[in-house]
């Protein structure tokens, strides 16, 4: 009799234990150098010097709901075909995780690294000489430092028991970067620095001002910010310094305001986006794009609505989707221009042969959505147009839905089905690697993530 009492006691008294334990919301937060060394490659120059701030690769763990779920972010140019499969695969196994819940991304800033482990190959099996951009030896030591970074994070991760989400206008920041004329072609581009005036006095056009941040705290200490702004980080480069730019310093900045929580930032769909109307590439705009960004950053988390997180509100989906390839790729013509024509500059022909191989092998990305309550972080690919993240709010106007892009850099510019006949650099054929119909493709991946029906 005694003995099932007291049995009966242990239940009652361990069971809500037992619960509140599987309800437990926990955070890891991971931070590396990831700043290439002196006289290793970037995407335009190799490095000459190091510059006070450096390049970050950072991000989060979060635990408590079924496999954990990793965010990371990289100040570099673009991570790409199997780089970004090292880069998730790497950080999946640090985690105890699978890399379906692993989402990588850069923030494309141009005095930087670029890592595509496919080209790299590609490039080794042709003995091309000349091609430092490619060579993978810093990309890999990054990585491994990020992987032994999460684990050692995840040993002390910290109790999560609330999440916050808030938005904000960025103000004289990002301009529509493609000027259409009155035929509705694309007659001029503004690029990040655009030294013609009346090139920069053209209207804004389409953008989204908002920067969006969520925010995650232990009662009432933040523990992590993380941060979204759809616009091309450039203000000057062909340095030869790696740098952040400003979003890097934005980021900084809201660190030293709020330096309890690790700041995350990552770049929403930028690809037709830059801050051309407001930079003419004078060197002091960088401090002054940084710090618009930055006090867009700071209203958004003073306005945050803070709420109780659980595990059952946390939830990650996945939807695989295979880009339809562009019909000017022709793998054979790639392979005749990479051997015939010199290493010089950023040229596009490894890139694209990478990414050939890998759609003609039936590679998929895995586009992917994180949901705290009624928010959601979508994660996408390649260098994409501002109206994928527009189009997303608009499908569930009654969420908090942000974005952020530049994950699998492959595709390279991703267009809009009508931005391909416009004409234009960013869907031209030495930019963008895939055809009209991934619009379609990607619309449909996101109206499932987010559950939105079909208009």
């Amino acid at each position: 009799m005694k003995k099932n009492l007291f049995r009966f006691l242990a239940i009652f008294v361990l069971a809500p234990l037992s619960v509140l334990a599987q309800d437990t919301v926990r955070l890891a937060t991971f931070d590396v150098d990831a700043t290439p060394p002196l006289g290793s490659g970037m995407a335009y120059n190799v490095v000459k010097r190091v510059d006070e701030l450096t390049l970050r690769c950072r991000g989060v763990v979060l635990l408590g709901s079924s496999q954990p779920i990793v965010l990371c972010a990289l100040d570099w140019i673009g991570i790409a075909n199997e780089g970004h499969d090292a880069f998730r695969k790497a950080l999946a196994e640090a985690a105890g995780t699978t890399p379906d819940r692993v989402a990588v991304h850069a923030l494309h800033q141009h005095d930087a690294p670029g890592c595509d482990f496919t080209a790299e190959k590609i490039i080794q099996e042709l003995s091309l000489p000349g091609y430092s951009r490619f060579e993978g030896t810093h990309h890999r030591e990054v990585l491994q430092k990020a992987a032994a970074a999460v684990r050692a994070a995840i040993a002390s991760a910290q109790p999560v028991t609330h999440y916050a989400w808030g938005e904000a206008a960025v103000r004289e920041v990002a301009s529509q970067r493609r000027i259409k004329g009155l035929d509705s072609r694309i007659r001029a581009t503004r690029t990040s620095s655009t030294k013609d005036p009346a090139i920069r006095a053209e209207p804004e056009g389409v953008i989204d001002p908002m920067v969006s941040v969520l925010s995650f705290w232990n009662k009432d200490v933040p523990l992590a910010v993380l941060s979204a702004y759809a616009c091309h980080p450039q203000s000057y480069y062909r340095t030869g310094i790696p740098s952040p730019d400003f979003p890097g310093i934005a980021r900084f900045i809201r660190g030293q305001d709020v330096n309890s929580a690790l700041h995350v930032h990552f770049n929403g769909a930028g690809g037709n986006v830059t801050a051309g109307k407001y930079n003419d590439g004078t060197r002091s705009n960088r401090m002054l794009l940084a710090t618009r960004l930055s006090e867009g950053m700071r209203e958004a988390f003073e306005k945050s609505e803070k709420l109780p997180l659980r595990a059952q509100d946390i939830g990650w989906s996945s939807v695989p989707v295979k880009l339809p390839l562009s019909t000017h790729l022709n793998e054979s013509d790639l392979l005749t221009k990479l051997k015939e024509t010199p290493a010089k500059g950023y040229i596009s022909f490894a890139d694209q042969l990478a990414w050939v191989r890998r759609t003609q092998a039936g590679h998929a990305i895995d586009v992917t959505c994180l949901r705290l309550g009624s928010t959601r972080m979508l994660h996408l690919p390649g260098e994409l147009f501002v109206e994928y993240q527009l189009a997303a709010k608009a499908m569930r106007p009654d969420l908090h839905v942000f974005m952020a892009a530049y994950g699998d850099y492959g595709p390279g510019y991703i267009g809009t089905a009508a931005a391909y006949p416009e004409g234009g650099y960013e869907t031209g054929v030495t930019s963008s690697n895939v055809s009209p119909e991934a619009e379609g493709v990607l619309l449909n991946a996101m109206r499932r993530l987010l559950e939105a029906p079909k208009r």
